[in-house]
Formats: structure tokens, sequence, C-alpha cells
């Protein structure tokens, strides 16, 4: 069966082609700033978007009828269950409407996949694990502060996938396992999945170890008094700073993990402190996760981009080993991730949930 994956950034759109999970070919189409900057309505995007991927596919030879699903990253909808999503008109309608919760260009993964299926003469259409998955346990939800709960927003897509991947590894069902899955990318989500359900994960924007980009958990009382000092214009500065120049950023300048590696083998041993104290932080989380599942892991995943990094992953194994083995799976994998979700449907190990 082939599958086509789509996977909607901010100035690019990665496709790949796959028989069943193996690929036939990926493709990186990237899109200036000068291509974009007018397409500011959904539909305008959707439209542009699912263009260059038709002339991509026309390229290298691909006829759309033979391909048997179509499936898009998932965006910011609703809290959902875990899982492939068959598209639906509601699903389109609310992406086309507004009636998500944030602007992202992973929206129109669902749309471009919905309008490449029809073309193709009514061929199936999905998403999988978008990044509202909600699965936590109730007492996750309390924050401590009345009137504002703890939420659930996750890369759900990677952590599942790379679960599986495991689970396939150890030939048991993903069912039955409990992992603390670290995916680490430019924000960084540490999940607990007891029998294949997330059930407590760190909100990347809100809270847990500082990443590349973002701040994580920040002294409470001390950010009341930056967001009331007059540094900031508004709230949304604020969060812009906090989700995009804190982390390694704030502190040094850049969020190229590479270059700091050759800072610190250069001897800069402030760049050594800012990494070594990240480092600390998501063993503090891994830790946390593990009680969350009253010690019971069964393993403990590294996954996402920063995974790739060799002084991290040395780092973060000396201090987590003790906790349960640990499995390596570098890089985010999103269109083979999707391509996953997708077969799981197409080859009845899983049914697709119904968006509603």
């Amino acid at each position: 069966m082939k599958i086509l994956s789509i996977n909607p950034g901010g100035l690019s759109t990665k496709i790949g082609l796959y028989e069943n999970t193996d690929p036939i070919f990926v493709m990186d189409i990237q899109h200036t700033e000068e291509e974009l900057k007018d397409l500011i309505d959904v539909t305008e995007q959707f439209k542009f978007r699912k263009n260059v991927i038709i002339e991509k596919l026309k390229e290298k030879s691909v006829n759309i009828r033979e391909i048997e699903a179509f499936v898009g990253r998932g965006g910011l909808f609703k809290p959902l269950k875990a899982g492939a999503y068959e598209v639906n008109e509601l699903m389109v309608n609310d992406v086309l409407n507004g009636n998500v919760f944030g602007d992202h260009p992973s929206n129109l993964g669902c749309l471009i996949a919905y309008s490449l299926a029809k073309d193709a003469g009514g061929k199936k259409a999905f998403i999988v694990d978008p990044i509202s998955i909600d699965e936590f346990i109730e007492e996750a939800r309390i924050s401590g502060f009345p009137g504002i709960k703890r939420r659930s927003l996750v890369h759900a897509l990677n952590v599942r996938a790379t679960s599986f991947k495991l689970a396939k590894k150890l030939g048991k069902s993903f069912y039955e396992l409990n992992l603390v899955v670290c995916h680490l990318g430019s924000g960084y989500t540490i999940a607990a999945i007891r029998k294949g359900k997330i059930i407590d994960v760190n909100n990347a924007n809100d809270g847990g170890p500082f990443s590349p980009q973002r701040s994580g958990s920040i002294p409470v009382t001390q950010l009341v008094d930056v967001a009331f000092s007059g540094k900031y214009k508004n709230a949304k500065e604020l969060k812009r700073v906090i989700t995009k120049k804190s982390g390694v950023y704030g502190y040094l300048g850049t969020y190229n993990l590479i270059e700091v590696e050759e800072r610190i083998s250069n001897g800069d041993d402030y760049a050594k402190l800012i990494i070594n104290a990240m480092v600390y932080q998501i063993a503090k989380e891994v830790g946390a996760m593990s009680a969350v599942l009253d010690g019971n892991v069964d393993g403990i995943i590294l996954t996402g981009g920063v995974a790739k990094s060799n002084y991290v992953v040395g780092k973060l194994k000396k201090k987590i080993s003790w906790i349960a083995p640990i499995h390596h799976f570098p890089g985010e994998n999103e269109l083979e991730s999707l391509a996953m979700g997708a077969y799981r449907v197409l080859s009845g190990e899983e049914k697709p949930h119904i968006y509603e």
C-alpha cells in the first residue's frame, strides 16, 4: 500500500511516499518568505502548498490514484484521544473557520490530505497523533492554583511512534508497556506512558526542562515581577520570549547545539554550565515521570533532534540509567511516523477515531 505523508512547516512542506512503512522517497520542499508573505488566509496557504505537492509528485511520475492513503500532520485541535483520525468535513470546517486552539502550519495537514484523497478518487485521508492529544489522569490536571489547569500539549506523533518501535524491538505490545519518553527538540516533551496512554507530560510551553529555545519551568513570583516590570510591551511579547528566545538561546545567543559543543570543547566553561544544567533538568523530569509510573518503568526513550548530541545523551545516561533501560531513537522522523500511523489503520492493527 502506498501512503503519502504530508508535514507542513513554517517555511517548508515535507512529503514522503511510503510502501507500507518503507520510504520510496522523501522531499523537503522549501518556501521563501516572499512566496508566503501574501498568503495570510488559511485557504490560500492550503491551495498553494497543495499545488506545490502536486507538481513535485508529477516530477516523480507519481499517479496519485495509485496512492492508498494520504496522511497529514495533525494541528492544534481540541483535546483528542491518541491515534489516527479519518479526516471528515467537520475537521476541515473547524480549520477553515478557525475553530482550533491556535494558528500553526500543521493545521493545514488535514486540508491537504483530504483534498488530495478526493482528487485520487475518494481514497482515505488521516491525521495521526496531533499535539492536542489529552489522556491525562485527573490528578495531573491540578496545577496548585485554582482557575488554572495543567494542559496536555505533547509531541505525540514522535512520542508514540518511537514507543511502537521499541515495543516491536522488545517483541511486546505497546499497550503492555510503561515508558518514559523524552522528545528533545526545540521544545522538550517528557511523557509518562502507562499501558499505551500518555497519562502525564510537561507542556513544553509552560514547564519542564529548559530547551534550546524555551524557558521551561520558571520561579513563579520572579516571573510575575518581570511581567509587571514594564520591560515587555504586552503578554504576547513576553510569551514569545519565554517560548522562542529563552533556554540555551537566552543564555548563549544560539540554539545550535553543535556550535555550543564546539564552544565547550574550546574551553567555554559557561557554555558547559548551561548545557549541564539543561541535562540536569531533563533528568529531574525523567525522575518525576518515573514517580508518576510508581517506579514501574520498562524503558526510557531518548528521541528528537537533540538526541543526536553525543554530549547530551552521554551526560543524560549517567544520570538516569539506574531507573530503567535506555533506548535511543535520534531525530524526529515525522514523515515516517505519519506513515506508520496510517499503516496501523490500513493493516487493521488500529481503528481510526471519529472526529466529532
